[in-house]
């Protein structure tokens, strides 16, 4: 019998450690350089500021093992926060695990007591902004300075 597949919150070493492989494996995957985030120290610091109780770092897979994550962290204010690190791995893609951690994570925000979300995406990670926009996110003004060319802002009201 397989294990079961579910999405839980990274609380372990062994779910940091898997966590960390991920957004590693986005990394490369995105062939763009994060150094402009301070991607090496978020890698060094996990959970970081994706901690509870303001930030999630919410893992898919077995218990033991994990194919696509998602974080929160919070932002300027305490009613305001970010999406970061949706990652699924190949194998994966098309079962619709993306859209479940994003649900799931979603959720989330609403319990920490958030009231806007905010996300950076790619122009050409058209799946991805298919996928956010089902979630009820709209395109907004950038919220920061991000170096990279085609970069999509967008937000979610958690009303």
């Amino acid at each position: 019998m397989l294990p079961a597949k579910g999405i839980r919150q990274a609380t372990t070493a062994n779910d940091i450690g898997r966590a960390r492989a991920l957004f590693v494996e986005y990394a490369q995957w995105l062939k763009v350089d994060l150094c402009f985030q301070g991607f090496a120290e978020e890698l060094k610091e996990l959970p970081g500021a994706y901690a509870p109780p303001c930030g999630r770092l919410l893992l898919a897979g077995t218990t033991d093992d994990a194919f696509a994550c998602i974080a929160l962290r919070p932002l300027k204010s305490a009613e305001l926060a970010e999406v970061k690190r949706l990652y699924v791995q190949p194998a994966h893609r098309g079962e619709r695990w993306g859209y479940r951690l994003a649900e799931k994570l979603i959720a989330e925000a609403r319990i920490i007591g958030y009231r806007e979300l905010k996300l950076d995406t790619l122009e050409w990670m058209t799946p991805a902004r298919i996928l956010y926009a089902s979630l009820g996110f709209r395109e907004c003004a950038a919220y920061y300075d991000n170096p990279l060319a085609g970069v999509v802002y967008m937000r979610l009201e958690l009303q």
